[in-house]
């Protein structure tokens, strides 16, 4: 799944979001503020919220892997019904760039995605809507496997009007 690795990718990039990737954020988060998650896939992400009594409000992918969840493209949202959005995007960049500006446009949006970005020339276009970033380490995507993920993730808290400074969490 990683740029070091010869495991043939996932189509989509769906890799369910484990519960250790979501802990890392949950200080971050306002229980009184309701969340939509965009990209669900099989509503792992939207699971562990809710369980740490986070409300999430409206859940929907383009390819949903339930049936209580609404069918649609993120790229086309109009609005947000919540407060803000969270969830783990494809990390492909042609989707993932698209989705920074589009939902972030929309109302605030958490994403979860390598850390490496940030470093890269690519990242410059977007990090003055980045406002927080909070580490999480390497994640092991697939459950059951021997070894954790080779790339290291953080959560990235990205506003259209942002301050243009921006804090990072570590670990």
């Amino acid at each position: 799944m990683g740029k070091r690795s010869d495991f043939k990718r996932v189509e989509r990039d769906f890799y369910p979001t484990p519960m250790a990737a979501v802990t890392p954020i949950l200080p971050f988060l306002d229980v009184d503020l309701e969340y939509d998650e965009p990209c669900a896939g099989d509503g792992a992400l939207v699971n562990h919220l809710f369980y740490h009594d986070i409300n999430v409000s409206s859940c929907s992918d383009i390819e949903p892997q339930q049936k209580n969840m609404n069918q649609q493209d993120a790229l086309k949202l109009e609005y947000c019904k919540g407060d803000m959005f969270i969830t783990n995007p494809p990390w492909d960049r042609k989707i993932l760039h698209p989705l920074i500006t589009h939902l972030s446009n929309l109302a605030p949006l958490w994403l979860l995605f390598d850390a490496d970005w940030m470093h890269t020339k690519q990242a410059a276009a977007y990090m003055h809507r980045c406002e927080m970033i909070v580490s999480i380490g390497r994640v092991k995507w697939i459950p059951n496997s021997p070894s954790v993920g080779k790339d290291n993730c953080c959560w990235y808290f990205f506003k259209k009007n942002a301050s243009g400074e921006t804090r990072f969490y570590g670990r």
